[in-house]
């Protein structure tokens, strides 16, 4: 295999440096570009694909190392990516198993790949169109699904879990307006917005006056809950099937 290229995503100024030295130092990786945002690594890669990406889940900017990929591969398609990480953070693993990545990625603890020569193994896999991801994340990644999925209530922030409760409530979007003191009264159609995304009542062929209300009995019930095209719900058993409902 040829030199290859690599953008390196890292928030720590100091490790970032390092692992460009050590890289180059093994003669199989140029470092093309390095960065601490998403941002600027998505503003990078467009502008000078790189061969490989190795991105820390935590970044400076305002996406994390995860959207910071889905960004880049949906401008460049399955660019390999190697994805590594200390932090334990549950969002993280939501926004992995939503991100749709399934070829020409590795997902390790940086504590047990941090080092160049363990580093520069995986990015010759990514870039053969391989995937690997870390047992003990892959398990997170589980428990994070089932969790979220025995409670919908942790897949919202805290202003949408407010506004989710309002809504539970009855209170219409100039009352939760008040009630929250946004300034701006569209705030609250944005976060309702966000809900029903969050809790997969955002199809194009649900009216917002069903999603509200399907919002409203999810809030209640506390779980997650799946209307079909006859708007028959339904909810998941032991199994991880989909069943219908007949409420309590």
């Amino acid at each position: 295999m040829s030199m290859i290229t690599l953008l390196l995503v890292e928030d720590n100024q100091k490790l970032r440096a390092a692992l460009k030295t050590g890289l180059e130092a093994l003669g199989d990786v140029k470092v093309t570009g390095d960065t601490d945002t998403g941002e600027d690594a998505l503003e990078m890669a467009v502008s000078n694909p790189p061969q490989s990406v190795l991105m820390d889940v935590r970044l400076a900017g305002a996406m994390n190392g995860i959207q910071t990929a889905i960004s880049i591969r949906r401008e460049i398609p399955r660019l390999p990516i190697v994805f590594y990480s200390i932090q334990d953070d549950d969002q993280y693993f939501r926004d992995f198993r939503s991100s749709g990545i399934l070829s020409h990625y590795a997902y390790v603890r940086k504590s047990n790949f941090l080092l160049p020569e363990m580093i520069l193994p995986l990015l010759k896999d990514v870039i053969q169109g391989r995937s690997f991801i870390d047992p003990e994340i892959e398990s997170r990644v589980h428990e994070v699904h089932i969790r979220d999925e025995q409670d919908p209530l942790t897949l919202l922030e805290t202003n949408e879990l407010t506004v989710a409760r309002f809504i539970a409530q009855g209170l219409t979007n100039e009352q939760i307006a008040a009630r929250m003191g946004f300034r701006d009264k569209r705030t609250v159609s944005r976060t309702n917005g966000s809900i029903y995304a969050a809790w997969g009542l955002d199809e194009s062929t649900t009216d917002e006056k069903a999603a509200r209300t399907r919002a409203a009995i999810i809030f209640r019930s506390r779980r997650l809950i799946h209307w079909d095209a006859e708007g028959t719900p339904h909810i998941l058993d032991k199994e991880q099937n989909w069943i219908p409902w007949e409420g309590e």
